[in-house]
């Protein structure tokens, strides 16, 4: 990429060559007839179809040609990205739960197994980031997931309607206040179940009962400000003898499970009668103040806390508790570059720079209006900062693709649809390893902090997603993309399984209509499929090998040919690799 928001190097050192050579042959800088005046400075660049591939790819479920044309309409690089980003703002949330609902009333009652809705759920999470025209609200939701992570894979497996609308919590939330998405994170009865809080009770001695602490250490470790104290720029503050220094301890964690009691399922008449149903499953939970622990409670001390411990409150008011609570985690100042930092890497690049980070932070602590947690002004800065949309660094700049972004990617790119409408992939895991809130553990499918080792941990480096690309991960990926390519495309290959529609209406074909009418023409296939995947930018080396691929396959076998071309390239390192 050669432009930069502020226009690019080889412009500005033309523009100083020419200053240059009128100082040299003597001019004055006034207009005459033997020293004409300068002449204009060049207009803003706009924007290359590989910059608005390497912008989309950050900011939706996959860049596609129809997408990237419409950014570069919107105008130069100085304002263009800008521009496409307010449209985004404005675009209403594409929700999960009406859908879910929708479907259940169609089913029959009773219903024996409501888990069987799960599948429903994964389908419109399909629909909605491959076709929704929020895109960037989606894959903002879509990394808060990874962060504040709740998942089915726990005794939430039968509860879709709760992890629906969780979902749409994080996707209505996304531009908005990130004390309120504390707030609602914390009272969601998904996370009640999935982090113990709900119907944590009060200590009771006499029956050995002390408050769970889950949810008190994992909204503050994973959550909000980690585990030691860190620099705005992200970078971990060092004591006198060069050691981190630890965040809290034991007696904070204690504290906040205390505020975290007398929390239950919504709707009853009192904490014991509090039972799940598909109602409550999406409704706030409910304080029942006499499981509410009314005595006093430690809270995060740092400079400038309102707050750092709860006093006795008798009556218990456990909503007030709460509300202390968390205001006291919000402002900590770890909250600013923890949170930067890992939207920075989920959207952007694994090894964003302490600068970037620390630029990102200074917009949470301040959207330039004095508001604090503003994510919209967040989302923002970190797409429009200046070492998200320069050219790539051999060192430090992009990521590795998670396998889910790179199915979408394959399908927004080749307009991915099922007779039915559906995208009935009732396990996503079985093909790329992960699916939508349906992490292994609360610590997500992989570590911000993950360094594979070798040359990237040599390095002082990470690669997150890394942890979840094992061979075996490869291997389920490759064939996926395989079967993807050659059966269930528009045109599929001789040999691929006959396919029903009337009995396999919901699986997921893609258009090659485009690259058929190139199929004899390797070198134009290759340029299609390159431009749909990669933004027209790939190496000799792939192209060469795509090529030979599809000088291989008989004239006659034109679905051959497009599969070969578009299998090497949809399996490749460069299509893995967000630049």
């Amino acid at each position: 990429m050669g432009s930069l928001l502020l226009g690019s190097r080889p412009r500005l050192a033309l523009v100083m060559a020419a200053g240059l050579l009128a100082t040299a042959c003597g001019g004055s800088g006034s207009p005459g007839r033997d020293n004409p005046p300068p002449p204009p400075p060049p207009p803003p660049a706009g924007v290359s179809k590989t910059e608005a591939f390497a912008f989309l790819n950050q900011a939706t479920f996959g860049a596609t040609e129809a997408e990237a044309q419409r950014l570069q309409s919107l105008g130069d690089a100085s304002n263009a990205y800008a521009r496409w980003i307010d449209a985004q703002l404005q675009q209403p949330v594409s929700l999960q739960l009406p859908h879910v609902q929708a479907v259940y009333a169609t089913l029959p009652q009773p219903v024996q197994n409501i888990g069987r809705l799960n599948n429903d759920r994964v389908d419109i999470w399909f629909r909605n980031v491959v076709n929704g025209p929020d895109q960037l609200r989606q894959r903002v939701a879509f990394a808060l997931s990874e962060i504040m992570v709740v998942s089915q894979q726990s005794a939430l497996q039968n509860t879709p309607y709760a992890l629906a609308d969780y979902y749409d919590l994080l996707a209505r939330d996304a531009f908005g206040d990130f004390r309120q998405l504390m707030e609602d994170v914390t009272l969601h009865p998904a996370m009640g179940v999935y982090l113990s809080m709900l119907g944590n009770q009060k200590p009771d001695a006499a029956r050995n009962i002390r408050p769970d602490e889950n949810y008190a250490r994992e909204l503050m470790q994973l959550f909000t400000i980690g585990l030691v104290q860190l620099n705005l720029d992200g970078t971990p503050a060092t004591d006198s003898e060069g050691q981190t220094v630890p965040v809290y301890d034991q007696s904070v964690i204690e504290g906040f499970a205390h505020v975290y009691t007398g929390w239950n399922w919504a709707g009853a008449a009192s904490f014991g009668q509090a039972r799940p149903s598909l109602q409550n499953q999406v409704q706030p939970m409910q304080a029942y103040a006499v499981q509410h622990d009314p005595g006093a409670k430690k809270l995060l001390s740092y400079a400038g806390a309102a707050l750092v411990g709860i006093p006795a409150r008798n009556p218990a008011d456990p909503a007030r508790d709460l509300d202390d609570a968390l205001d006291n985690i919000f402002h900590h100042p770890n909250v600013a570059p923890f949170i930067s930092k890992q939207l920075i890497q989920r959207l952007v690049t694994s090894n964003p720079s302490p600068a970037y980070v620390q630029r990102v932070a200074q917009v949470f602590n301040n959207d330039g209006t004095g508001r604090r947690g503003n994510l919209a002004a967040v989302v923002r800065a970190v797409l429009l900062d200046a070492q998200a949309r320069s050219a790539p660094d051999a060192t430090t700049a992009g990521k590795l693709k998670e396998p889910l972004l790179r199915v979408t990617q394959l399908w927004r790119a080749y307009g991915a649809r099922s007779q039915s409408g559906r995208y009935n992939v009732q396990s996503p895991a079985a093909v790329a390893g992960q699916g939508p809130l349906q992490a292994p553990s609360v610590f997500n499918f992989f570590s911000p902090f993950y360094a594979p080792p070798g040359e990237v941990a040599d390095r002082d480096l990470v690669a997150p997603e890394m942890q979840i690309t094992t061979e075996y991960l490869a291997t389920l990926l490759t064939n996926y993309f395989f079967v993807q390519t050659f059966c269930y495309t528009s045109a599929p290959v001789t040999g691929c399984p006959a396919v029903r529609p009337e009995v396999r209406t919901d699986l997921v074909f893609i258009d090659v209509s485009a690259e058929m009418a190139l199929a004899n023409d390797p070198a134009a296939l290759v340029t299609r499929i390159a431009g749909k995947l990669l933004g027209g930018e790939i190496s000799g080396t792939l192209a060469a090998q795509a090529r030979a691929a599809i000088e291989r396959a008989p004239a006659s076998l034109g679905g051959l040919k497009v599969a070969e071309a578009l299998y090497l390239i949809a399996s490749s390192p460069e299509f893995a690799a967000q630049r």
